[in-house]
């Protein structure tokens, strides 16, 4: 299996970090995405990749739009020039929380999609509550990539598959109070077009048995994740951990040595 989305530079993290991905790569986890949501944490998760043979992504995630430097393309960019560096982003909107002005937010994130469609880069999305205005920007732009987390309604699910993006489903779809929308959605997305991520050290999947004193979620309990995806499209784990890896090898590791 293939973990599409960690954030491994979180601070809970910090006292068994190594630990964490050896436990990964002990629970059949082959690679990982590593999320970068502001230039600090992009920098850091690509030497997290480097010490760990893994990969990441460099971006500005909404939440930290509005503290993006005015440089902040050409450091993207200076980033991306590394083989570890496979994704821009973790960009997109989040009119949830609104961290940071809707305005800036659309900005920032439609300067990295400019990005990512000028390096033919995939991009690592993030959307909430803004489908509508997601809608419009990528309209404007060619881009490939994933939609990460995905939490939307079918209306969006059918625009995202329709424009050709993977979608990214985490521990959410094991939740039966919160996900109930989104299990009722996984059968509709190609086994062609899913990938699976745990979005740790977030979204703990509820179906664990027994749960981690610490509540922190890690990449060895993807397979949960991808337990409950099988169950939901009446198949077998086997089948959902092939098709994911396969799907982020095709996006991701189009230009380096396959992983799986």
């Amino acid at each position: 299996m293939i973990d599409a989305g960690v954030n491994l530079t979180s601070s809970q993290f910090d006292k068994d970090r190594a630990d964490v991905v050896a436990r990964a790569k002990a629970n059949h986890i082959s690679n990982m995405l590593l999320i970068g949501c502001d230039l600090p944490s992009s920098e850091q998760s690509l030497a997290l990749a480097n010490t760990h043979q893994l990969v990441s992504t460099a971006g500005i995630h909404p939440h930290d739009a509005k503290d993006a430097p005015d440089d902040f393309i050409a450091q993207i960019t200076h980033l991306a020039k590394s083989p570890q560096v496979v994704a821009i982003g973790e960009c997109g909107l989040d009119f949830n929380r609104d961290f940071s002005p809707r305005d800036i937010q659309a900005h920032v994130c439609n300067e990295q999609f400019k990005l990512a469609q000028q390096l033919d880069m995939p991009a690592y999305i993030h959307e909430r509550d803004a489908h509508e205005h997601m809608k419009t920007l990528l309209s404007d732009h060619q881009i490939k990539g994933v939609l990460h987390c995905f939490t939307g309604d079918k209306q969006a699910l059918k625009f995202y598959l329709d424009y050709g993006l993977m979608i990214g489903i985490t521990g959410w779809v094991c939740d039966e109070r919160r996900g109930q929308q989104l299990r009722e959605l996984i059968p509709y997305i190609p086994n062609d077009r899913l990938l699976i991520e745990t979005d740790a050290p977030y979204l703990l999947p509820r179906t664990l048995s027994p749960k981690p004193k610490s509540r922190r979620n890690e990449p060895a309990y993807l397979l949960a994740v991808v337990t409950q995806i099988a169950e939901l499209k009446s198949t077998d784990f086997d089948t959902i951990a092939m098709h994911s890896s396969a799907n982020f090898n095709a996006l991701f590791m189009a230009n380096q040595s396959s992983i799986s």
